[in-house]
């Protein structure tokens, strides 16, 4: 047989002829089969003639019980060669679709893969991985038609079913794939290992592009891997496969916008003119970059002329009924998804419920852990096969996400495999861990608490401010989502004020966060659903402080201090009382009116000293020269600033050592200002320099340090140290465009040598 080392029909045919010593033309006379026909037979062209005529070709030439057998065998072969060839073949690829989109760089990397160089004994093997509904399929066929042509001894497809409750053996498949091959079912191997060894060998004698389509696992793909030669294959799986060695990866993602609303376009083809680009842009962001998705969108509006594309962007507004949405006659994204589930153990699939009640979108192996209600060793392993089975996205910071799409499916195995009860002490144990987690977070950076004692066995370890810190930051959509479920749901007033109250301090950190009056506004409200005026007041103070950081809302900051004043007199809360006054006076000074900030920060420090708070003292002192320093008084300034250095650089001054660590590099950097505009300019770089140096180190980059850098840049400019200048222009408008502040970074990048 053609490519096995095996003779095939026609080969076997003339064998008997010969040994008969017939001719052609005597064997047709004989057996009633044209000589033109034999010859066919006897050269290839004719692999399986019908039963009837092997029968008349097997009388005539008088073979026994064995020959004949075996020649009626090899022509039912060939004819099955045949019909197949007439289809296209065994494992013949799949139609390629017309409106394919995108993924220039990943067909790229595929038709690299014709050309890479291998190994001696080692075949060329790509694998493509990704999630449900993200086009593998789609893009491993189209390339493989894009290649085809590369490939002489054919292109090869074969669904290996792993996403289902049986995928397909590994000795099944190497069955299919040597019969593809021109193998006799009587000429495949019983034995798995020989099965292997032949398809290695008939691939390394030709030029074969083997596509194994949706495998379910290393140990099914292993035996259908090429040996040495010219052949390749290429698998496509939702797993990692992360056991195969020596292979050539491919990860695939969603689609970008562009590549999305391209993609529907191409798929509504001359539907898409009755809709508006800016509509079909929204459909796609919808999507979420599934291809699958997209399909099905289209497929819907294409099916129902009527429909606008503005009626199904409003069907899936709703949340809650958006998944449905997803589903065009067989095709269904659930569906998909659900193959991926059905794949979990169990203790796996209730982590995967759980995690939908995560409010922000992404978390960690400890928030899994409380979510899952399991060991933080079986979360990671939860999450280890949510990711090999593409339910969940990973990221090398140890942060796990789902796709929207993904998440909303989760949400529905929840809502269905979980009692409301079950479901509302889930959400109760998520929020309250969150919350708890953020105020022990928090607590580390207020005065009095430091090192906070970890009195909740519950809560993951922070060891340092710098852990803390991160926390914070990047779960911050986790635990304002928890402050606005505990608001929501009532009853938890006092976990709300506590975490919004431990911000306090760590705010002045990251002073440009859009998140300060969402949190501060929710912890008012606690504290006045619990009838804590003082607390209510604290908050407010909070919210004027918010609005103080440039470029800052005067009037809402006297709209805020002046309820703060209001409620802080009735409760004969004297610190609320004084703080009022302070963030009064910032408002005054935002508005010019300096003699009045003056007066107003004069009111509070005596009222601060009159408690005993040196720490807010020497604030309230600092914001009276503040008020002199923006009114030019730059000597007086100088002076009271420099003695302000004197008191926090004194032990024995009383202040709370955290609060003189984030107060001596600001007032150097004042200190460094007035110098500046007192003609000083090497006193003030040596002060400016400090104090960025203690800056950068407290890691609470913000407007005040950018500020400093342009000053400092400019002196550096006027010293002739240009470099230095570039290198302090360079970082300020880094921070300025950081917080937001377009026009200060386009300023200072302008003013950097050979930029402007």
């Amino acid at each position: 047989m053609e490519g096995t080392g095996r003779p095939g029909f026609g080969e076997v045919l003339r064998g008997h002829r010969r040994a008969a010593q017939l001719t052609l033309e005597q064997l047709a006379e004989v057996s009633g089969v044209s000589a033109r026909t034999l010859s066919d037979m006897e050269r290839g062209r004719s692999k399986g003639p019908q039963a009837r005529t092997v029968t008349a070709l097997a009388d005539a030439l008088k073979l026994d019980d064995g020959g004949r057998e075996r020649l009626i065998a090899l022509a039912r072969d060939g004819r099955l060669r045949d019909h197949w060839a007439r289809r296209g073949g065994l494992c013949e690829l799949p139609r390629i679709v017309e409106d394919f989109t995108g993924r220039a760089g990943e067909l790229i990397w595929l038709s690299e893969l014709v050309y890479a160089e291998r190994s001696p004994g080692v075949g060329v093997v790509g694998l493509i991985t990704g999630s449900a509904g993200l086009g593998k399929t789609t893009l491993a066929v189209r390339a493989a038609h894009t290649v085809r042509p590369s490939f002489p001894g054919g292109v090869l497809f074969l669904d290996l079913f792993g996403m289902s409750r049986r995928p397909v053996t590994a000795d099944d498949a190497l069955r299919q794939l040597l019969r593809a091959l021109g193998v006799a079912d009587q000429q495949v191997p019983g034995d798995l290992q020989e099965r292997a060894s032949l398809y290695r060998s008939l691939l390394r004698d030709r030029r074969v592009l083997v596509v194994l389509d949706n495998a379910a696992s290393e140990e099914q793909v292993r035996p259908l891997l090429p040996g040495g030669g010219t052949s390749r294959a290429l698998i496509t799986t939702r797993r990692l496969l992360a056991g195969l060695e020596g292979v050539r990866r491919l990860v695939l993602g969603p689609l970008q916008v562009p590549e999305s609303t391209e993609l529907l376009t191409g798929i509504l083809g001359e539907r898409s003119a009755h809709d508006e680009v800016p509509t079909l842009t929204r459909l796609a962001e919808l999507c979420g970059g599934l291809p699958l998705a997209l399909r099905i969108i289209g497929n819907r509006l294409l099916s129902r002329p009527d429909w606008d594309a503005a009626q199904l962007i409003a069907r899936l507004a709703d949340e809650g009924r958006r998944l449905e949405q997803f589903k065009a006659g067989d095709l269904k994204i659930a569906n998909a998804f659900r193959l991926s589930y059905e794949q979990l153990a169990d203790s796996t699939r209730q982590v995967f419920r759980s995690l939908a009640v995560v409010p922000g979108r992404d978390f960690d192996a400890a928030l899994t852990a409380v979510a899952g209600g399991t060991p933080i060793a079986d979360a990671w392993d939860a999450l280890d096969e949510l990711v090999d089975l593409g339910l969940l996205q990973d990221s090398t910071d140890g942060r796990y996400r789902f796709h929207d799409l993904v998440r909303l499916f989760a949400r529905d195995r929840l809502l269905e495999e979980q009692s409301e009860a079950g479901r509302q002490a889930l959400t109760e144990r998520v929020t309250s861990w969150l919350l708890r987690m953020a105020t022990l977070s928090g607590r580390w950076f207020e005065p009095g608490y430091g090192r906070p004692d970890r009195s909740d066995p519950e809560l993951a370890v922070l060891s340092s401010e710098e852990e803390a810190d991160g926390w914070l930051r990047v779960n911050v959509d986790n635990w304002l989502g928890a402050m606005r479920a505990a608001a929501g749901s009532g009853g938890r007033h006092s976990l709300v004020l506590d975490c919004a109250e431990s911000m306090h301090w760590f705010s002045d950190r990251w002073l440009h966060s859009p998140h300060w009056q969402e949190v501060f506004t929710l912890g008012a409200e606690a504290a006045a659903a619990l009838g804590d005026l003082a607390q209510q007041a604290t908050q407010l103070n909070y919210l004027a402080w918010v609005h103080s950081v440039p470029p800052g809302d005067p009037g809402a900051v006297l709209r805020y201090a002046a309820e703060a004043r209001e409620l802080a007199t009735r409760s004969d809360a004297t610190s609320q009382i004084a703080w009022a006054h302070e963030y009064t006076a910032d408002a005054l000074l935002m508005l010019g009116r300096h003699d009045e900030a003056i007066e107003s920060s004069s009111r509070a420090a005596e009222m601060f000293q009159a408690i005993g708070d040196i720490d807010s003292y020497v604030q309230s002192n600092a914001a009276i020269t503040r008020c002199l320093f923006d009114d030019g008084r730059y000597a007086e300034a100088l002076e009271r600033y420099l003695e302000l250095l004197a008191v926090l650089d004194d032990p024995e001054s009383g202040m709370t050592p955290s609060v003189v660590v984030h107060s001596r590099p600001l007032a150097l950097l004042r200190i460094g200002s007035c110098l500046r505009y007192l003609g000083r300019r090497t006193e003030a770089i040596t002060a400016l320099v400090e104090g960025i140096d203690l800056v950068d180190k407290l890691r609470a980059s913000d407007y005040r340090q950018a500020d400093a850098l342009e000053t400092l840049a400019s002196l550096l400019a006027d010293e002739g140290r240009t470099d230095e200048s570039d290198r302090a222009y360079g970082r300020a408008a880094q921070i300025f465009a950081s917080i937001g502040d377009t026009e200060a970074s386009s300023r200072c990048r302008a003013l950097v040598t050979g930029t402007a």
